[in-house]
């Protein structure tokens, strides 16, 4: 039998539960903690992983997304050997970002330069077209959930129907392993090719259960597109979330809390969304740690 604590506790919580409207409560209850992803420190992280981990954790982050690394591999690392330099930080790291097809800088781009400022030579990157297996086998052995595209192909109308049918074997692939497989967007998979619109081809051509979505919240606006919409179009597909804020007038990332992304309504959605974890994201952000610490306390001010 319990004892007059244990009663008054659980009855004071389903109180305070009661209290709260159906569409906050997993922002209060269920709402997982803060994550980051990696590419926010692009420029400093491979000089000291260790370090940089413990960092990021001290803000207050508990999950991580890895990417790119220049070291190859996970940041230089074997992946249980990664795994374990996450964990001893008190992280947990839940996603990894491959390459779709062969990377290709955009036109007219600027070089992207290191810590020193000077320009990067990036080394050859792996890709699903090329590397499928090698590259779920990695994330399989790391013992991490999710596997996400971050980017395919989407020249013209053959070319999304050729990258979709890569993003379907890889897919099925992961499934045999006991990943989720996610594609992350930019804005041109919500801008016509052809007939087409990208993610919707991708989301309609192939099955819920082999290819879910990672939405950039920065990006998707960007597009024009309403999250909350895309939520109730494709309930459930949506377990991971960049939360990434936008200057209006520069289109460009800026710390959350800075910019014209209106996240409370996305949170409030994040049971239709499906959502499991959420990584902030700021590409090319100036000062990584500094950033990282204010985008944290503007997001947990938000979701007070």
């Amino acid at each position: 039998m319990r004892n007059r604590r244990e009663f008054l506790k659980t009855s004071g919580t389903f109180a305070l539960g009661s209290l709260v409207l159906p569409g906050m409560a997993k922002s209060f209850f269920a709402m997982p903690p803060a994550g980051v992803q990696l590419f926010t420190l692009f420029s400093t992280f491979d000089q000291d992983v260790p370090g940089s981990l413990q960092k990021i954790a001290a803000i207050g982050y508990k999950n991580i997304e890895s990417a790119f690394s220049m070291k190859g591999g996970f940041y230089g690392m074997k992946p249980k050997e990664f795994a374990a330099a996450v964990k001893n930080s008190g992280m947990a790291w839940q996603s990894h970002h491959v390459l779709g097809t062969p990377f290709k800088m955009p036109p007219n781009a600027k070089p992207m330069t290191g810590a020193d400022g000077k320009p990067m030579t990036i080394p050859p990157m792996k890709n699903l077209k090329d590397n499928m297996q090698e590259l779920i086998d990695g994330v399989a052995e790391a013992g991490i959930p999710y596997l996400v595209c971050a980017n395919i192909s989407l020249a013209d109308a053959d070319e999304v129907k050729s990258s979709t049918e890569i993003l379907a074997k890889t897919g099925e692939a992961c499934k045999k392993a006991g990943l989720t497989f996610c594609y992350h967007n930019h804005t041109h998979e919500f801008e016509k090719v052809g007939d087409l619109v990208p993610l919707d081809y991708m989301l309609s051509q192939v099955s819920p259960d082999l290819l879910k979505s990672e939405l950039d919240l920065g990006w998707a606006t960007v597009a024009g597109m309403d999250p909350v919409a895309l939520f109730k179009k494709y309930p459930g597909r949506f377990p991971l979330w960049h939360v990434k804020d936008i200057d209006k007038a520069t289109k460009k990332p800026v710390e959350i809390g800075a910019g014209y992304v209106d996240f409370k309504p996305i949170f409030a959605a994040s049971e239709t969304a499906g959502m499991k974890y959420y990584f902030v994201e700021q590409d090319g952000a100036p000062k990584p740690i500094e950033n990282l610490t204010t985008s944290f306390a503007n997001l947990k001010n938000m979701l007070a």
